[in-house]
């Protein structure tokens, strides 16, 4: 994150509620956020490894009431709600739809309570556009064609926050970020999974045997640091110049790349075995983020090997634990 930019949101320092705070992108965010010079209150489940510096309003947002959430806000004088709450692997559907969209219509009618409108901004996803043609970029006036229930019901969270800033009761935006690579990385996702591989194998002292499904799909990938960098500006921004941004690196990078990526970084002697090439072979997912650089003045800075480089730092220790060493 550049000087210049650290000066330009610190200018404007600002009460944060993060959702999810103690999650992924939640915790790099509510760090990040503070080291800017803002006040930062972190909601979530539960609390995270290194947490203790940092108390947590524990509150699981999924069950709770309008009225608890509609508490919290208050308490904190909210200027600025982000949602980095939800909620796809391992889920039912209605556990998923709870985490989701009944979550962000909670949090949006807590709002109508407040004083004035606070910024709220919502962690969409590049899934909400479905796939598209080979070589083509998803702009934000495109329309969004989900191919699963998690990706659909983003697009509603992103349709609520979108029709509730038309009525007033806050001034939202939805962020449709690609696929977020970094430090703290989930165990359950593609690359999570295959870094507890290759942790296993260097603890066994032996190769590592890497069996997945196809890997040729490509999506729009984007280092950890670049996500927050994006949503601190929408945070902080005096005034939104657009309630939906693409976030991304505007390029469509395989699913194997990253994997050999990340088995290069990791340095462990590897045989990576896919099964035949599946109907999602050659599928394909990149945005156009013209509108974020020209509207937001963001654009990514980091390199996906160093985000790769972060979850293996990261991960490795946690591996570790896991397995009792």
């Amino acid at each position: 994150m550049d000087a210049m930019f650290r000066r330009s949101v610190a200018d404007r320092p600002r009460r944060v509620v993060v959702l999810g705070g103690t999650g992924f992108v939640g915790r790099r965010l509510s760090a990040t956020l503070e080291s800017l010079g803002h006040q930062v209150l972190r909601v979530a489940r539960g609390t995270a490894p290194g947490a203790a510096a940092h108390p947590v309003r524990l509150l699981d947002l999924a069950r709770a009431e309008v009225g608890e959430i509609a508490e919290v806000l208050r308490e904190a004088r909210v200027d600025a709600i982000v949602n980095a709450a939800g909620g796809m692997w391992g889920l039912t559907d209605e556990e998923m739809f709870a985490a989701n969209v009944a979550l962000v219509e909670k949090v949006i009618a807590a709002a109508g309570g407040l004083p004035g409108p606070p910024r709220l901004v919502q962690l969409g996803s590049v899934h909400e556009y479905g796939l598209t043609a080979v070589g083509a970029s998803s702009t934000e006036s495109d329309v969004p064609q989900p191919v699963n229930a998690y990706a659909g019901l983003k697009l509603r969270c992103t349709e609520a926050v979108v029709e509730a800033s038309a009525r007033g009761v806050v001034d939202g935006v939805s962020l449709r970020i690609g696929n977020v690579t970094g430090a703290g990385q989930p165990a359950v996702s593609l690359l999570g999974v295959v870094a507890r591989e290759l942790w296993t194998a260097r603890e066994e002292d032996r190769p590592a045997v890497v069996r997945m499904r196809s890997l040729g799909a490509l999506r729009d990938f984007i280092h950890l640091s670049d996500a927050v960098s994006a949503i601190v500006t929408a945070a902080a921004v005096p005034d939104l110049p657009g309630r939906v941004f693409n976030i991304g690196t505007g390029r469509a990078t395989s699913a194997r790349e990253m994997v050999r990526m990340l088995i290069d970084v990791s340095g462990v002697p590897t045989d990576l075995v896919e099964s035949e090439p599946d109907v999602v072979e050659g599928t394909w997912q990149q945005m156009s983020i013209d509108r974020a650089r020209d509207l937001l003045g963001w654009s990514p800075r980091e390199s996906l090997r160093d985000g790769i480089r972060e979850l293996w730092a990261s991960h490795a220790p946690a591996a570790s634990v896991a397995h009792g060493t």
